[in-house]
């Protein structure tokens, strides 16, 4: 463990000594948080007004409180996964230097390699998600406040085990990666399309049938279902305290992807918990064990 110890604190240091990687990594949630709240929060907005039944009233904080927390649900889902490419740009760049030919020719066994490279990145991440998530709450704070500290200790909770999601699932395609452009473009597709198949852009409510089953199968759309929960229950709370309808309620959870269906079967919160996880220890064992059977470094400088 002393081994993989000091891999790891030679690691994390790399990450914050390249400025580069670190301001990268760094602003993507901040960038996520002013874009979708200026051109998404009209449109969740919109959604959430036209989903309402006629004859309903809801106050304006409600409503704020209600896109609010959908804004920084589809913010940090999308961020824990987006942030973890960027923090894994150490492990590409040692291919590239061909410093990871100093570490393999070592008595230091592949597990430990891909243990510490892990290790690392999901450390940097966490770090940069969790001030996002603070920033996020303050966001939260000035334009509709319903979350209690369950709450925000679930959103935390939530956000740890998508970024380790995210990390694990990164390891493993940068596993492949021999330069900084490939990643530069695997990050930039990642962000792009696991925004969609996520239901951060838009909610998997939305989709078509067929393509609703599909994304049913993808471990980070319960991660995403997980945080717009513990985002968006003060709100729920609040209206079944204003005597909306159960029917009404559950209606507007079905329509943010709070109520998550896998072939019409309603997926209780405590499964999530457990697709999510299970992801997490099947791609970290599966990223260990390629490092562990890997015979020749591959590394772009020969």
């Amino acid at each position: 463990m002393k081994t993989v110890q000091i891999l790891v604190k030679r690691n994390v240091k790399l990450f914050f000594k390249d400025k580069g990687m670190f301001f990268t990594a760094l602003v993507t949630p901040a960038i996520l948080l002013v874009l979708y709240a200026t051109f998404l929060g009209n449109v969740y907005r919109d959604s959430f007004l036209s989903a309402l039944p006629e004859g309903v009233t809801m106050a304006e904080k409600m409503i704020d409180g209600f896109v609010a927390g959908q804004l920084i649900s589809s913010i940090l889902s999308v961020s824990c996964v987006s942030v973890a490419f960027c923090s894994n740009l150490l492990m590409v760049q040692d291919k590239v230097t061909g410093a990871i030919k100093d570490l393999t020719i070592s008595p230091v066994s592949g597990s430990y390699l891909a243990i510490s490279y892990y290790l690392a990145t999901l450390l940097s991440t966490l770090l940069i998600c969790f001030v996002a998530t603070g920033l996020c709450l303050v966001y939260v704070a000035f334009v509709g406040w319903y979350m209690s500290l369950t709450d925000i200790l679930l959103l935390f909770l939530d956000v740890f085990l998508l970024s380790m999601f995210g990390t694990a699932l990164s390891s493993v395609i940068c596993y492949f990666l021999s330069s900084q452009g490939q990643i530069s473009a695997v990050s930039a597709i990642i962000s792009a399309g696991y925004g969609f198949i996520c239901g951060a852009y838009m909610p998997i409510s939305q989709f078509s049938g067929g393509l609703q089953r599909v994304v049913s199968f993808l471990p980070g759309t319960y991660g995403t279902s997980l945080i717009r929960n513990h985002s968006l229950t003060g709100v729920f709370d609040r209206m079944k305290q204003k005597n909306f309808p159960s029917e009404v309620v559950e209606s507007f959870k079905d329509t943010v992807d709070c109520n998550l269906y896998f072939f019409d079967e309603k997926v209780p919160v405590k499964i999530m918990y457990v697709i999510l996880v299970s992801a997490v220890v099947a791609l970290v064992g599966l990223y260990v064990l390629m490092n562990i059977l890997r015979k020749i470094p591959r590394c772009a400088n020969k």
